[in-house]
């Protein structure tokens, strides 16, 4: 893509509430947020074929993120960062959590789902595992995962930190920025170039819809490309 069409994607538009923000993102494909990401920001923002919801979901909204370290311990205190940090978390956040070495922990739960969902969080991803999916299934709260595991985090681990910046699946992720999932995977935007990634995103959303019918009228995906340049 042209610089030149990469300034107008975002030239002088307005500055969007947090809300209109986040509803724009919900209605764009997350490959389109990954290639505008990419293109405007020069690097990775996507997390890999392990980060998969535990049922076909969309959303977005904003990075609330949690760390949990290794540790044994027979602390009962030693995970109560973690559920405050869930009690304090507003309507539109994203738990995004770091389980160290958690490929086969469950960082959380149904209990945990369901006092998400009653705060009007948009979703949650897990750097690890997650348990009672059925229980999760049935009350309509989506989360992306490593893994699908039954065990637990008490007494293994210990809350590290809320709020913090975090590595989830290879990708840096900071309080506040934008997360958005959809059954291709998760990506991310650092919330100070949200403004423009979405309206590059939408413009690559807007372009591929409508390469879909010359495809089928021309039985020819090179002449789709030739009009419309998008791949």
């Amino acid at each position: 893509m042209s610089r030149r069409v990469r300034a107008e994607a975002g030239q002088d538009s307005p500055k969007k509430d947090d809300a209109t923000l986040i509803e724009a993102y919900r209605h764009v494909e997350v490959a389109s947020v990954s290639d505008a990401t990419e293109q405007m920001l020069g690097k990775k923002f996507y997390m890999t074929h392990r980060m998969r919801p535990i049922f076909p979901s969309k959303f977005a909204g904003f990075a609330l993120t949690v760390h949990l370290k290794r540790e044994e311990n027979e602390d009962s205190t030693a995970l109560n960062g973690m559920l405050a940090a869930i009690d304090e978390g507003a309507k539109n956040s994203v738990y995004v959590m770091q389980v160290d070495d958690g490929a086969d922990i469950a960082g959380m739960g149904g209990l945990m789902g369901t006092a998400m969902s009653a705060r009007n969080f948009s979703g949650a991803v897990i750097d690890g595992g997650v348990r009672d999916v059925a229980y999760l299934a049935k009350i309509g709260f989506p989360v992306f995962a490593t893994g699908i595991v039954p065990s637990t985090s008490v007494h293994h681990y210990r809350f590290a930190g809320a709020n913090v910046p975090i590595q989830c699946d290879g990708v840096t992720v900071r309080p506040g920025d934008i997360v958005v999932a959809d059954p291709d995977g998760v990506a991310v935007v650092p919330r100070e170039s949200a403004e423009k990634v979405l309206a590059l995103a939408q413009q690559l959303d807007f372009k591929e819809h409508s390469m879909y019918p010359i495809i089928e009228k021309a039985r020819s995906i090179m002449e789709g490309v030739k009009q419309l340049g998008r791949l």
